[in-house]
This record gives structure tokens, C-alpha cells and sequence, in this order.
């Protein structure tokens, strides 16, 4: 979280589905955020959230208050968008984990910021790195390690972290280590921007292919990736529970209207 003395303000107007904080954020939103957090020097958190994971803050206290604690909350997912229109209380665009990692990299190239991705398995951050700067000229990845999460495994992360002086960390540990483990750290970390991007780092290295092109502009790129990885279908049973809440909300503020 910004200390006191950041200039930094909210990046844009902050909404509530089931409870959970969901910022009406836009691309241009994001790069202003980013450009004026690393400018002002103290830390921030970005955090993108979807419909699994608003549902995992829901549930897990210390989820949700990072959630509630960070710089700026982007809506990662098309069912939120619906949800959003549904209880009157819109958003105007997905903003995803998986663009931002590219979006912010090419940010940074044209900024001179330095990123430094931390995660994924052994050697991926570093496939990413090179196809990064590949991509976009003038790029200077500060560094990459894998490291875990485990807060055991925190001190030699740190010390990695500061000795390359990023301007932005890009954190690939998943939904929810990655937020946990940026809010436990921030201060600690001495980087002005810090984003969980989940297989954003696999997608950008090639390890794992992403959906195609008509499936994200769909909003279906969950159902692609349970297919390429079909453990993943004990998270997906929160999305039916997630339509149902929506629904028996907005059912019941109708029925406020109308008395």
C-alpha cells in the first residue's frame, strides 16, 4: 500500500460485486497508474481479479484485504463485466493479467522503466525476458528468478529483488500466492509497481499456448485453458455459485425498487 507521503490518487472509481472491490479501470487508466506510481517511487500494488477470484476473497479474510488494500483492482474477466451491469454498477472494460504483462512491457520500453519478472518454473521468466525484449525495443529487464513463495525462501527473493532495482515486479506464483506474497513483501521490496500476472509469464515464454484470438474476444478463455489443463475444474465451480449470487442480487435490489 502507498505510504502516507505518495501523491499517488485512486486511478480510478472504485465499484463493489458481492463485496468484493472491482476498480472501473481502463487500459489508459492503467498506464497513467503505473507511470505516476513509478514516478512518485513508493510502493504500489496492482492486482487483476476475476470471477475465481473474487470468489477466493470472499472466502479467505487476508485475500480480500489485499484486494481492498491495493494501488488499483482491474477487472480480469468477461463475467464480471456482466455482473457489473447487472447490479447497475458498470465497468468498462476488461483490463487481464494475461495482455498486461506485454501491455506494461511495452510501457516500460517507451518510459525506460525496468521490469523484473519473478516465478513460474525454473528458467520460463527467463525465456519471457528475452522474447520480451525481442518484441519490444529498448527493453531492459532488471532481472528474473524463480524463487517460490514460501515465505522461507523470502529473504534470498528480496535480496535479488533489490540489488537489480526494478521499477516494476511482475509476480507469476498464481491466484492467491502471488497477491499475498506482493502484499507481505511491499514495503520489504523497495519496487514502485508490483503485479501478480498468474500464466501470463508461461503464455509470453511459449510453455503454454493461449486461447485463441475469438475465444478471448468471447470472454471464454477460462473454458480453453480447462481444457489444456483440465485439474482445473474444482476452481471452475465457483463460477455457476459466483452467477447464481449475481442474479439473487440483483433480483432482490429489484424487488427494493418496486416497493
Amino acid at each position: 500500500m502507498p505510504s502516507p507521503a505518495c501523491t499517488c490518487s485512486s486511478p480510478a472509481p472504485r465499484r463493489r460485486i458481492l463485496g468484493v472491490r472491482v476498480d472501473d479501470l481502463t487500459w489508459d487508466d492503467l498506464a497513467r497508474a503505473v507511470v505516476d506510481a513509478v514516478r512518485c517511487g513508493n510502493p504500489h500494488q496492482l492486482v487483476t481479479i476475476n470471477t475465481e477470484m473474487l470468489m477466493a476473497a470472499r472466502r479467505d479474510a487476508a485475500l480480500r484485504d489485499c484486494v481492498d488494500r491495493a494501488y488499483a483492482v482491474a477487472a480480469d474477466g468477461i463475467g464480471l463485466l456482466i455482473a457489473a451491469r447487472l447490479l447497475h454498477r458498470p465497468l468498462r472494460m476488461r483490463v487481464t493479467g494475461s495482455d498486461g504483462l506485454p501491455y506494461l512491457c511495452a510501457l516500460a520500453a517507451r518510459h525506460g522503466f525496468r521490469p523484473f519478472i519473478l516465478g513460474a518454473a525454473p528458467g520460463v521468466a527467463e525465456e519471457a525476458a528475452r522474447r520480451l525484449c525481442r518484441r519490444f525495443a529498448g527493453l531492459v529487464v532488471a532481472g528474473t528468478y524463480a524463487g517460490s513463495p514460501h515465505p522461507e525462501d523470502e529473504d534470498e527473493i528480496l535480496r535479488r529483488v533489490r540489488e537489480a532495482t526494478p521499477d516494476i515486479l511482475f509476480v507469476a506464483y498464481g491466484v492467491p500466492a502471488e497477491e499475498k506474497w506482493v502484499a507481505r513483501n511491499l514495503e520489504r521490496l523497495g519496487v514502485p509497481v508490483a503485479m501478480g500476472v498468474g500464466g501470463a509469464v508461461d503464455f509470453t515464454a511459449g510453455v503454454l499456448p493461449r486461447a485463441p484470438l475469438w475465444l478471448q474476444r468471447l470472454g471464454l478463455e477460462w473454458l480453453y485453458r480447462l481444457y489444456l489443463q483440465p485439474r482445473r475444474w474444482r476452481r471452475m465451480l465457483a463460477l455457476p455459485e459466483f452467477l447464481l449470487l449475481v442474479l439473487a442480487e440483483a433480483l432482490a435490489a429489484r424487488l427494493r425498487w418496486h416497493r
